[in-house]
């Protein structure tokens, strides 16, 4: 399965509302919460090109925030995504 990471902060509830969606699909995912990591939230934006949380990556790609990841899952983008990142890892 191609690795899922969500930058999130706790107190952030599209936070909480990707990472629920991610479980109802009984994805597993890394949480890195960046809500008092400045550090890893220099990261995020780095790698993102954004400052709002939630931040996922698929892989090595950044699908975007909550809307972006919902978006996805209802149009069934997110599978594709992930078995093309999952392809490029073999």
């Amino acid at each position: 399965m191609a690795h899922i990471e969500i930058y999130t902060k706790d107190w952030c509830p599209f936070c909480h509302r990707a990472k629920a969606l991610l479980r109802s699909e009984d994805l597993s995912f890394e949480e890195i919460d960046v809500t008092i990591d400045t550090e890893r939230e220099r990261e995020m934006a780095l790698r993102s090109g954004r400052r709002s949380v939630p931040q996922v990556f698929i892989g090595t790609r950044h699908v975007g925030g909550f809307d972006d990841l919902s978006a996805l899952h209802d149009n069934g983008e997110l599978y594709r995504i992930i078995e093309t990142e999952q392809r490029e890892l073999a």
